[in-house]
């Protein structure tokens, strides 16, 4: 095969299914499982809604996207910003308009997937990708600080304990997740120690049976729909851009690609599912991904499993699970948060060397993303903020310079750079239209590259000005695109100038 006959989308091998895979996959998951338990029931605190919603929705997003989704080794389950979205609409309509919402929101997703809406990622700058990873290091750290906060010292001693253990035991055996040992470690210190500490089954009332699909109890109505359409619409477009940039995350990390569009679609149907078995709308978490990813999982196995072995913990070892304490738990999440930080990113030496508007739109991210709590908008503020320093940057012209012809009479202008509605204006400026002694101009624009109406509108002002002092402008050097681009759009443009 030629190097022109390979397929640009060719994905790297995943991991062969061996027997120390297989080891590795299942633990992950486990890991993962007893990690999503108290976010699934602190989220659906937060949506204000029975905890089953919130666990429900993490077993079933997690098993479906392992079918559906297109990113290996990602979890999907309940997340606080899908919570925070609707919690005004669980607590005005009930729990039936939310599920409700999310099946809506759910085909959204897969309609936004269907139309390509993942091809929009290419235009997420690095410097939002590395904010968003360090905003959200932040906010998992965050979320661990009201489990802690002045609960004494037997807490500090065990999350201590729990780090402790997770860093260390790498360094002699890589066997067993260090993270799941710490759990294990840290349970039974505490029980037997009798310790009164925060556990999980403080957090909320488990589950003591499966869940099963229903319809939920809504009217089929012009008035529903209107209800549960923008809420719908927000969870479409806030899971889609966390999950999105999760995958991207991922990618990098594990040196693989996946295809975004699968990923979107899978997102969508995985929404349907959960609302029809009475979960709330989840997407991608990057904490509990960072755990399977850091576990050494690289499968889908590990997703399905998490999914699974939650389900089981909270319906059939539901009481071994409460006496969790939650300390361990947050010892894991607080090495998540570390290793999640990009500590190079914000570095001196790197801050120094790096482009202070590409600094700036990190910081933008960060500071907008930790102060909404949502990752979504701190993204949206990102791009836009690096777009509008990205157009400052180029609508200054690079130059232009002028030569006059030995024998006389005609003067050639030399434009440089990229010539669009923010530049356009300086350009009609930079000309002498009342030279004297001139009558004949050339534009030469091979160093130059018109990408929009208004370029060709200034240029067409500046030849229609030359022409008013009896001075002929010649446009020469155009690019292949720049000419089209003139030749459909020259004199059928109204002068703004």
């Amino acid at each position: 095969m030629t190097a022109q006959q390979i397929p640009l989308r060719r994905r790297l091998p995943l991991p062969r299914l061996s027997a120390s895979r297989l080891r590795t996959e299942v633990l992950a998951g486990l890991v993962v499982a007893l990690a999503l338990i108290p976010e699934a029931i602190s989220f659906s605190i937060i949506a204000g809604v029975d905890p089953r919603v919130g666990l429900f929705a993490s077993f079933i997003m997690a098993v479906s996207i392992a079918f559906l989704g297109g990113r290996p080794a990602m979890v999907s389950a309940a997340t606080g910003a899908m919570a925070l979205v609707v919690a005004p609409l669980a607590l005005e309509h009930g729990v039936d308009y939310l599920l409700a919402a999310t099946i809506l929101a759910g085909l959204f997703q897969v309609v936004l997937g269907l139309v390509g809406v993942a091809k929009l990622m290419r235009f997420v700058p690095p410097s939002v990708m590395t904010g968003f990873v360090n905003a959200l290091a932040i906010l998992i750290f965050l979320a661990q600080v009201p489990h802690f906060a002045g609960e004494g010292w037997p807490v500090y001693a065990l999350i201590a304990g729990g780090l402790a253990i997770i860093f260390l035991l790498p360094r002699l055996t890589t066997a067993v997740p260090a993270p799941l040992v710490a759990i294990i470690v840290l349970t039974i210190v505490t029980v037997a120690s009798g310790a009164s500490v925060p556990t999980v089954g403080d957090m909320g009332e488990l589950p003591e049976s499966m869940p099963v699909p229903f319809l939920p109890a809504v009217p089929l109505t012009w008035e529903t729909l209107t209800v549960i359409a923008p809420y719908a619409a927000t969870l479409a477009l806030v899971g889609l851009m966390e999950s999105l940039m999760t995958a991207k995350l991922v990618d990098d990390i594990t040196d693989t690609r996946s295809p975004k569009g699968r990923e979107a679609r899978g997102q969508g149907w995985a929404n349907v599912i959960t609302g029809f078995f009475g979960g709330m709308a989840g997407c991608a978490m990057i904490g509990q991904t960072m755990i399977n990813v850091r576990s050494g999982a690289r499968t889908r196995l590990s997703t399905f499993l998490a999914g699974v072995f939650l389900l089981l913990l909270v319906v059939v070892l539901g009481d071994v699970v409460a006496v969790i304490p939650m300390a361990a738990l947050v010892a894991v999440m607080v090495f998540v948060s570390i290793a999640t930080m990009d500590w190079h990113s914000i570095a001196p030496a790197t801050l120094r060397r790096m482009p202070w508007t590409e600094t700036a739109v990190m910081v933008t991210t960060v500071v907008v993303v930790v102060a909404t709590h949502n990752l979504a908008i701190g993204v949206i503020v990102g791009v836009l903020t690096s777009t509008a320093l990205f157009a400052r940057g180029v609508a200054d012209l690079s130059g232009v310079t002028s030569v006059l012809d030995p024998e006389g009479g005609v003067r050639v202008y030399s434009v440089r750079g990229d010539l669009f509605f923010a530049s356009s204006n300086e350009l009609v400026g930079r000309f002498n239209y009342a030279e004297q002694g001139v009558d004949r101009v050339v534009i030469d624009l091979s160093r130059a590259h018109m990408w929009d109406s208004s370029a060709v509108a200034a240029l067409d002002h500046a030849v229609d000005k030359f022409a008013k002092h009896g001075i002929t402008a010649e446009i020469a050097g155009l690019n292949i695109p720049s000419e089209e681009l003139h030749k459909d759009l020259s004199g059928t443009l109204n002068s703004a100038h």
